[in-house]
């Protein structure tokens, strides 16, 4: 079953509703958001995708379903490398924790509408070049060796070298005021900028680099706009509380990297392995079924072995 017009138009209008409640009802005043809190509202959205999934499953269909799940998952497991990349931005920029919900809900608000460009961008090709799986399963094999093999250390990590950013202060002043949580401020009838929007356009910019790994990844589950889109969204929605009830432990997911690379390439060699059996007429297949256990296996020994390591470096 096709999904009509009017499953984007709910779908859409229910994003649209929870984003004003989000900012307008729940999280109106600048409060440093507890990991009490976050964790309730992690569940809270991870629920309503799951919900969601059950509702494509009797709607749609089966096949929808698992892609949707598949898809979700996929999704939120690259995103948490964003998480390491939030917790270097706001101790960059000295971001206070009580407006650090205010910057990530602009910042996961623009990514939205990115990845829904990316998204159909994507598919288009596919539907207009077939032989474009290839270029991207090559490019998320290359990306995951690439990532495995990263040594990057995180007093590396300086903003004001980007390119996006050097150009951007030539363009407009910005202070270094940070006494008002706003992203411009005026001063001497001059329009400055603030290290708060600083933050968020590098936000804006590091999503677009992890977005060019994962819609390819997530097109690998499915071509279907609809299922790509939806288990998208609900999977970045759900970002900006698990970093307020992750943030604080990211030391025990030291391994989570190299499970990320790994899913990565796999992603990568099932998009050109698929794409050679339909192009050629054989019939091996690897389906959403074993890739979702791969990207569940992966993650899952990653994440204990990283716990293991940090509680023998702790003892030790």
């Amino acid at each position: 079953m096709e999904e009509g017009i009017w499953y984007w138009v709910g779908f859409l209008v229910f994003i649209f509703v929870m984003l004003l409640l989000d900012l307008g009802v729940f999280h109106k005043k600048n409060t440093v958001v507890k990991v009490k809190e976050a964790l309730a509202w992690s569940l809270f959205w991870i629920v309503l995708a799951m919900v969601f999934n059950v509702g494509i499953y009797f709607f749609l269909d089966k096949t929808k379903a698992v892609e949707f799940f598949t898809g979700y998952v996929l999704e939120k497991s690259l995103s948490v490398d964003n998480l390491f990349v939030f917790i270097l931005i706001f101790g960059f920029f000295k971001i206070d924790p009580k407006y650090q919900h205010k910057v990530l809900f602009w910042g996961i608000l623009g990514a939205l509408i990115m990845r829904a460009i990316f998204i159909f961008a994507g598919v288009a090709l596919i539907q207009s070049f077939a032989w474009i799986m290839y270029v991207f399963g090559v490019f998320l094999i290359y990306t995951g060796i690439h990532m495995f093999f990263d040594k990057k250390e995180p007093s590396e990590f300086n903003p004001n070298k980007n390119i996006l950013i050097r150009l951007f202060k030539k363009i407009m002043p910005v202070t270094e005021d940070m006494s008002i949580p706003d992203f411009f401020v005026r001063k001497n009838k001059i329009l400055y900028a603030t290290p708060y929007f600083v933050a968020l356009l590098f936000i804006e910019a590091s999503d677009v680099i992890f977005a060019v790994d994962s819609i390819p990844a997530i097109l690998s589950v499915s071509q279907d706009t609809f299922i790509v889109f939806t288990s998208n969204i609900f999977a970045i929605l759900g970002l900006r509380s698990l970093y307020f009830a992750l943030s604080g432990v990211m030391d025990y997911f030291h391994y989570l990297k190299y499970a990320l690379a790994g899913i990565l390439s796999f992603i990568g060699f099932k998009m050109c392995l698929n794409e050679f059996s339909i192009d050629f007429g054989y019939s091996y297949h690897i389906s959403n079924f074993v890739s979702l256990g791969v990207i569940i296996s992966l993650l899952t020994v990653s994440i204990l072995l990283s716990i293991a390591i940090k509680k023998k470096e702790v003892v030790s």
